[in-house]
């Protein structure tokens, strides 16, 4: 497959996330590069679902993970073979694209078989084994293709197939007359020389196929006669030895095609068919869709190369919170604007991280920077990212270049900032009738200092309160994911977009209690005045008590 550079935000995408994606890959398209592809790792929450709705809009690619697949490794240009065709044929396609399989398919492109070499050589030297009488499917059409034969007459159905019993005319007439007397409720197929005497039997016994060789065209009287009898008559161009060895591989295919060779489908993980590709005889195993129709083929060779799939990261820089399987290619790009975290990378990379308010003010600079005009509803997509992130311009993390680039972005869009703000918080803000779980998972984000691991997931409602009258059930799905993570804790930041302060549910580890500093309002819940940023301002405070914790 073509190679493809996803551009992908974190696990659980928030709506910075989700439309800086799709702001870069636009940005990326736009300067000619059309392998660039917005992606998503998670759901789309209320908000970010509103906005693409709103905006008509299609939804990024997700991509619930990463682990290596068949379709990041297989080969999608595959040339096939139909069932009908010689095996002949099909070896000089083979040699042609120098290719070491040919796929077997019937007339709609469903996989029957596979053509490979082990397979037709066994095949072939069965049929020529002297010791063994052996008869093959073939038809007159297949045979006069194969050795290039000049027709002579042909009767009935040169297509249709049948099970060939081939002999050399080459001994006596008396001996060759008694062996076809003793094949003679086979189809015969017989091969002779220029022996007008041999060439009347075998008329006479009305054969299925006489072939004559090295160029010799029979009688007219015996011609007159073949077609009386109604026998097919073709000329071979070569001699009695070489047209023999030929005729075996005018088999079809479908009679010589692998059957035991199993298929593997794109989406099948490499972990899967590694013992299956490892068992093939030939080390190559079809990739089929779900109507069994041939899409490409993967070999051991193919698994040893680079996986067709890049990623660039925006919005995060830490693995912990960066799409499952992250680690097995190659990082281009990271565009962020939170602390730096741990992702490592093989090859020096742009990294590009800025202490604004949202990722989306820096994917709208690229445009800038770039002199590219931001496409209208791109533009909206990225003002409500802004907005979104730094609530409507209000929040600890916004910055003067984000309230300048939502200005700029609202003169293209024509949107009104504060009433768009509105419009999408509130859109975000919606709890009721929600599962905790739902809620706690939409917006969440794992951390880790040193050996400790934490969760630390962020809703913004109108009124904290819709979530306080249903502690229990948020205290216990925060309670599911912490011992599920094996954390030292997982919290909830309840952010009121009225009063720009928040409350904090949090399920932590016993010891973990006394190191929490802030005023307390119930068990496992807190309150943090003036707080709304869990990049800005959660996580500096919250990792200080994780660090006196660790002490």
């Amino acid at each position: 497959m073509d190679k493809t550079v996803y551009i992908i935000g974190h696990r659980n995408p928030d709506t910075d996330a989700v439309v800086s994606a799709v702001g870069y890959a636009t940005l990326k398209n736009l300067l000619g590069y059309s392998e660039y592809k917005a992606a998503r790792a998670g759901h789309l929450n209320p908000q970010t679902a509103y906005i693409f709705e709103k905006f008509g809009i299609q939804r990024p690619e997700y991509l619930p993970d990463l682990v290596p697949k068949v379709k990041y490794f297989m080969q999608d240009k595959v040339e096939t073979v139909t069932a009908d065709v010689s095996v002949w044929e099909a070896i000089a396609r083979m040699e042609k694209t120098e290719t070491r399989v040919l796929p077997v398919v019937d007339g709609e492109g469903r996989y029957q078989s596979l053509l490979h070499y082990s397979g037709f050589a066994k095949g072939v030297l069965t049929i020529l084994n002297p010791e063994k009488k052996h008869r093959f499917s073939t038809s007159i059409s297949l045979i006069q293709k194969t050795l290039n034969a000049q027709p002579i007459y042909i009767s009935g159905d040169a297509d249709k197939n049948f099970n060939a019993s081939i002999h050399v005319g080459s001994s006596s007439t008396e001996s060759f007359e008694k062996r076809l007397e003793a094949h003679a409720s086979e189809d015969i197929v017989v091969i002779s020389s220029d022996r007008e005497d041999i060439q009347r039997i075998c008329i006479e016994h009305k054969v299925k196929l006489l072939i004559t060789t090295s160029n010799c065209v029979i009688d007219k009287k015996l011609r007159e006669l073949a077609e009386a009898n109604g026998v097919s008559v073709i000329v071979s161009p070569y001699s009695t030895s070489p047209t023999s060895m030929l005729i075996a591989y005018s088999m079809p295919v479908s009679a010589m095609g692998d059957k035991e060779i199993i298929t593997v489908h794109a989406n099948d993980t490499i972990s899967k068919i590694k013992e299956i590709l490892k068992n093939a005889h030939c080390k190559y195993l079809p990739v089929v869709d779900d109507e069994n129709k041939v899409i490409g083929m993967i070999s051991e060779h193919d698994l040893m190369k680079e996986p067709n799939v890049e990623v660039i990261l925006v919005d995060h820089n830490e693995i912990t919170q960066a799409v499952e399987g992250i680690e097995h290619y190659k990082i281009q790009e990271v565009i962020d604007h939170h602390r730096i975290g741990s992702i490592p990378t093989k090859n020096p990379i742009t990294f590009i991280n800025r202490p604004v308010g949202s990722t989306s003010t820096q994917i709208a600079g690229l445009y800038k920077e770039y002199r590219i005009p931001i496409p209208k509803d791109v533009a909206s997509l990225l003002l409500c990212g802004i907005l979104s992130d730094t609530l409507i311009l209000q929040s600890a993390t916004v910055t003067d270049t984000d309230r300048d680039m939502a200005e700029y972005l609202s003169s293209i869009t024509d949107l009104d900032i504060k009433e768009l703000g509105n419009e999408i918080l509130m859109a975000g803000s919606k709890v009721g009738g929600r599962p905790a779980g739902e809620i706690i998972h939409q917006d969440m984000k794992e951390y880790s200092e040193g050996k400790l691991t934490y969760t630390a997931s962020q809703i913004e409602v109108g009124n904290p309160q819709e979530i306080l009258d249903r502690k229990a059930e948020f205290m216990e799905e925060l309670a599911v994911e912490r011992r599920a993570n094996k954390g030292l804790f997982a919290c909830l930041l309840v952010t009121d977009i009225t009063k720009l302060s928040s409350v904090l549910l949090i399920d932590c580890d016993p010891k973990f209690v006394q190191f929490i500093t802030f005023p307390k309002l119930d068990d496992g819940v807190y309150y943090l005045q003036d707080v709304v940023s869990r990049k800005k301002q959660l996580i500096p405070l919250i990792t200080e008590q994780v660090l006196n914790y660790s002490a």
